[in-house]
């Protein structure tokens, strides 16, 4: 039976770091803010805003949650951003997403400050992760890195293999990989052959939002496998990989729940951390 990479121990070492670091910044008289924007009553947003607010509350962090109505237009919400762009007291901005429909995605990220996009959204942002210069990266991929290097894997000179090609995991996910020197895939709904390519990988990781999606057949013997998936089967909360046979195979897996995803949450709250250190001249 594999190792069990624990993401609820691993985000509280995180967050116990980052109440110290927050609680140091109070003694300079310095306070940590985070802006947190939701549109309309997306039931799933709603709880992850609530989670946020629950854990910057834990942490020392100064939480403002912005619950606008579904009807919100462009010019309102951008307006918005624009006063908490401007308003020293806050760190951190986060849009949650997604946004109802009428409201354009893309222009509202951008004019996010990237000094303050926690989420890392921001071009700017995205083209230093690409660089390997950054202050910020997006909280799912982030947090994976933390647990790597928390249970000691090195991903230098493995083959590493992402299954999904998002903005917000798959591609940062590589990159982050590769700034570690591991040798990476990128595979997706166009890759042939992606059972085969998958079977090749020390490190794979499942972000491609579909229940059970990896079986055993597709997985190395002691391969590492990083379960980024939050589906329902049957009701019933559950990754990408098919938990019970793989891990019989992995010899280091993330169960669903429990792993990833208490690690979104920390990194945010370590990305809040770190905009407001550079915004006030710390290191």
């Amino acid at each position: 039976m594999s190792k069990l990479i624990d993401g609820k121990a691993i985000s509280a070492a995180v967050k116990q770091k980052v109440a110290e670091g927050v609680a140091e910044l109070k003694s300079k008289g310095i306070t940590t803010g985070l802006a947190v924007i939701i549109v309309g009553e997306d039931p799933a947003s709603k709880i992850y805003v609530a989670n946020k607010k629950k854990a910057c509350e834990a942490l020392g962090i100064i939480s403002q949650e912005y619950a606008l109505p579904a009807e919100t237009t462009q010019e309102e919400l951008l307006a918005l951003i624009d006063t908490l762009n401007n308003e020293k007291s806050i760190n951190g901005i986060l849009c949650q997403l997604p946004l109802p429909r009428h409201l354009d995605e893309k222009a509202i990220i951008n004019a996010i400050s990237p000094e303050k996009d926690v989420d890392a959204f921001h071009p700017h942002n995205v083209g230093r992760i690409m660089i390997g210069d950054y202050d910020f990266v997006p909280c799912t991929p982030a947090g994976i890195m933390e647990m790597l290097e928390y249970e000691g894997i090195d991903p230098a000179g493995k083959t590493c293999v992402v299954i999904g090609r998002s903005n917000i995991v798959g591609k940062p996910m590589g990159m982050l990989l590769l700034h570690k020197n591991g040798t990476v895939t990128i595979c997706h709904s166009r890759t042939q052959n992606l059972a085969e390519v998958c079977r090749r990988a020390d490190i794979l990781v499942a972000a491609v939002g579909k229940a059970n999606f990896v079986t055993a057949d597709m997985v190395k013997d002691g391969a590492v496998v990083i379960d980024v998936g939050m589906n329902r089967d049957n009701g019933k909360l559950c990754g990408d990989v098919a938990f019970d046979e793989v891990a019989k195979k992995a010899s280091a897996i993330t169960p669903v729940p429990g792993g990833v995803g208490p690690m979104t949450i920390a990194m945010l709250m370590k990305n809040t951390l770190t905009a407001a250190r550079r915004q006030n001249g710390l290191n």
